[in-house]
């Protein structure tokens, strides 16, 4: 697979500290390839960092650094790790092959080079190299496909639980981003921040199936009602089933764990500080104070000054403290997103 256009030649370092090896090499190789050279170990790394060649040939015997541990910095290093080696050796015995393909080789050719040999094992594991890349990049694109499929699923079912429930679409776009400034503000990886942004909406899909007398109801619930609502904790966790996939997972973490508290008092489990799931601890925080500071069929809007005070309140009780602090100190950007996802009249 050409990465840079059908016309690119493949690039092959040559490393060796007798130059005459080097233009031995190079005499068979440079009609059909691009050919860079280095002399020594350390320069072969810059080298090949910097320019990322499609193969490296590589003497053993070299001052300084020999081929085995420049071969060892080429596998630790993300950026060269995946550059074919070959060794070009007149070391040859079967325990230094061990060792060479121990460190992650592909081949040994030996010293004196035959031409033939030298360009029927480069074509060779150039096209294994090839195939290599281009299964990799078929698998990056099915799994974003997959991501996207699942990201899709998430937003269809929060889009469903709006129907069932007296909270507004503006409440989980909301939700959706608080959970993902949290994240931010907490360092998570953008990948997963943006994953939460999306699984977060899910956090009150199990009132799909709690009975309309109780979701409905305008008053306050009583405790054989509350109890009937507390189970859509599981039953959105069941809805979103178990399954391998992070999203996913993350997805039902959510719903079953949203109601947990810092303290190990909350419900269904009575899970406890870093039991409960990050993700769960986030939106715990952003639901509660969406919850306080907008209007309710039972309630009217607290102040903010009023939310964050409580939230400050039940640090360590029913939130996770570090949470809390995040999100006070990211209060004007909170402010924003408040302002920008309004309730309909």
């Amino acid at each position: 697979m050409k990465e840079h256009g059908e016309n690119r030649k493949d690039c092959i370092l040559i490393v060796d500290d007798v130059k005459e090896n080097i233009d031995v090499l190079n005499g068979i190789l440079i009609e059909d390839y691009t050919i860079k050279a280095a002399l020594n170990g350390r320069t072969a790394l810059k080298i090949a960092e910097r320019f990322k060649p499609d193969m490296i040939l590589l003497d053993v015997m070299m001052p300084e650094m020999d081929g085995f541990e420049v071969c060892r910095h080429l596998k630790d290093n993300p950026v060269t790790q995946n550059i074919p080696v070959i060794f070009v050796t007149a070391k040859n015995e079967d325990v230094d092959e061990a060792k060479g393909f121990g460190m992650g080789a592909v081949d040994y050719i030996s010293k004196p080079v035959n031409s033939l040999v030298v360009n029927s094992r480069i074509k060779t594991h150039l096209a294994l190299s090839n195939q290599k890349k281009e299964l990799s990049r078929k698998v990056r694109q099915k799994t974003e496909e997959l991501q996207n499929v699942q990201t899709e699923i998430i937003k269809s079912l929060g889009r469903a639980s709006v129907y069932r429930d007296n909270e507004t679409g503006a409440h989980i776009d909301r939700v959706s981003e608080y959970s993902y400034r949290m994240a931010k503000k907490l360092d998570v990886d953008e990948e997963i921040a943006q994953i939460l942004k999306e699984a977060s909406r899910m956090h009150d899909v199990g009132k799909i199936g709690i009975p309309d007398h109780i979701l409905k109801k305008q008053g306050k619930l009583d405790d054989d009602e509350y109890d009937v609502m507390k189970t859509h904790t599981e039953i959105g966790a069941d809805i979103l089933g178990k399954h391998d996939y992070y999203i996913l997972k993350m997805a039902a973490a959510i719903p079953l764990q949203h109601h947990e508290r810092y303290d190990g008092k909350g419900y269904p489990k009575g899970l406890k500080g870093e039991e409960i799931a990050l993700c769960a601890r986030i939106v715990s925080v952003c639901d509660v104070f969406d919850a306080l500071t907008t209007k309710r069929p039972y309630k009217d809007p607290w102040s903010f000054e009023k939310a964050l005070n409580l939230l400050s309140e039940e640090k360590g009780r029913q939130f996770d403290p570090k949470i809390v602090e995040a999100f006070i100190s990211d209060i004007d950007r909170i402010r924003i997103i408040h302002d920008t996802y309004r309730d309909e009249s």
